[in-house]
């Protein structure tokens, strides 16, 4: 039986045997790439997207948070200050009407 790589005429020595069994791949010119939705590119594009409007969504929240806790500080602190006002205008209120009455009583 004869080898199938053995070489019969002395100019095929230069020439590579192996390609005789090599198959050609050609493309259709009519192909179209189809990015469906279950291409594994088109869905780690997709998700990229998602993640990104998902941090968008965090930081805005986490802007109105910080907006919230600084407005919720400014109330408490503007409350008490109002309390102490109060609190001041009630005692010179009570100290006017103390000395009312001693001017009243030294009138007499």
């Amino acid at each position: 039986m004869k080898d199938k790589r053995t070489y019969t005429n002395l100019k095929e020595h230069g020439e590579d045997m192996s390609h005789e069994n090599e198959s050609k791949i050609t493309i259709d010119p009519n192909y179209k790439e189809d990015r469906g939705s279950l291409d594994l590119a088109f869905l780690i594009e997709k998700h990229k997207q998602e993640i990104w409007d998902y941090k968008q969504k965090e930081s805005e929240w986490v802007k109105t948070d910080n907006m919230f806790k600084g407005s919720k500080k400014i109330i408490d602190e503007l409350s008490s200050k109002l309390i102490k006002q109060v609190k001041i205008i009630s005692d010179l209120n009570d100290q006017i009407t103390k000395l009312k009455k001693e001017l009243a009583d030294k009138s007499k």
